[in-house]
């Protein structure tokens, strides 16, 4: 088949090297110390960080979801890639993990070079902004799977840890604080339910200004995943546990790190939700138990800590930006998170 026959089947060969030309430049902005190989190559290459004992690999693999519709529909398209960076750094944070490599995976159909290649410049902007190589990925014209200017975003983090700093939750114990930490919005979960009640019952569009938010819809759902690595990298040692809220809410997730013998006791009235989850809750008419199974209610991150080092931990927080406050403590029982 020529590169027209390709490209009336759907697939512009010249546009996607002219993109990948970009993707390229992006790529080799994030090379670090660790990176070995050449940009292009057919696999990334990084060595391990020199003085680890027993290093540990963590992976992780994530989607940013359905937050790429609002996305496409702002004429935005960098910020979802920062947005699945900062997920999977979360994801391997909460193991005690750093973050060494990323690669990342695009499924479309006609992107133009400028919305391909923004995609992959976020990505490479979260990358350096933690010091982690991007090191390749894949992008894959699918004109048969996706219709056109629709798109996928997804992406693969490995990191490293000493075996012995590993944290998996087994340390968790009765009178441990749970430190909640803000979320800057929905992150990149909730998005289905979101967009059903904004744009189908409300009729809004991203454009639209919303008196209880301050800004606009697009803005709103568009704030970036935060991440939460400069907040807890420098105490992961003197916590117990750590759940990043994403995906099944505060609940959901924190019920992965408890041990057997102990339940998580929320403190429902320690923080205040931000008010985009207010507005969604009210105007959706969705009860309370689905607001905590979809969202994750201005509360990130959870870490597990002992009494004695919840003002160190808090204080990290703080220094990075962050808020956070005491949202409940660990009690003997079946394992669980309940909320009072």
């Amino acid at each position: 088949m020529s590169s027209r026959q390709y490209a009336a089947a759907g697939v512009d060969l010249a546009e996607l090297d002219q993109a990948k030309r970009r993707i390229a430049r992006a790529v080799e902005s994030t090379r670090t110390a660790l990176s070995r190989g050449f940009v292009g190559g057919f696999g990334g290459m990084v060595s391990l960080p020199p003085g680890l004992d027993r290093p540990m690999l963590v992976i992780s693999t994530d989607s940013v979801g359905t937050k790429v519709i609002v996305a496409k529909l702002a004429g935005v398209y960098d910020t979802v890639g920062e947005d699945i960076v900062n997920h999977s750094v979360n994801d391997i944070l909460v193991h005690g993990a750093r973050p060494i490599a990323f690669q990342d995976y695009i499924g479309m159909n006609g992107l133009s070079e400028s919305q391909l290649a923004g995609l992959v410049e976020g990505v490479a902007r979260g990358c350096r902004a933690h010091e982690m190589a991007l090191t390749g990925g894949e992008t894959a014209s699918l004109p048969d799977l996706y219709s056109p200017g629709e798109y996928d975003l997804a992406g693969t983090i490995v990191g490293v840890v000493e075996e012995s700093a590993a944290l998996h939750g087994d340390r968790i114990t009765v009178d441990d604080v749970l430190v909640g930490y803000r979320s800057n919005g929905l992150h990149t979960n909730g998005y289905s339910l979101a967009r059903k009640i904004l744009f189908e019952k409300l009729h809004l569009s991203v454009d639209s200004m919303v008196g209880e938010l301050s800004t606009t819809v697009g803005q709103a759902l568009l704030e970036v995943h935060r991440s939460y690595r400069r907040a807890l990298a420098s105490v992961l040692e003197q916590v117990h546990g750590v759940a990043h809220v994403t995906g099944g809410g505060i609940a959901g997730n924190l019920v992965r790190v408890l041990p057997s013998g102990v339940e998580a006791v929320v403190e429902s009235a320690s923080w205040t939700w931000p008010p985009l989850f207010t507005l969604l809750m009210n105007a959706g008419g969705v009860s309370i138990d689905e607001m905590r199974e979809v969202f994750n209610l201005g509360m990130g991150l959870v870490a597990v800590v002992p009494a004695a080092q919840v003002g160190p931990v808090r204080a990290a927080a703080t220094d990075a930006g962050i808020e956070t406050w005491i949202a409940g403590h660990i009690r003997a029982g079946q394992r669980g998170v309940r909320f009072t």
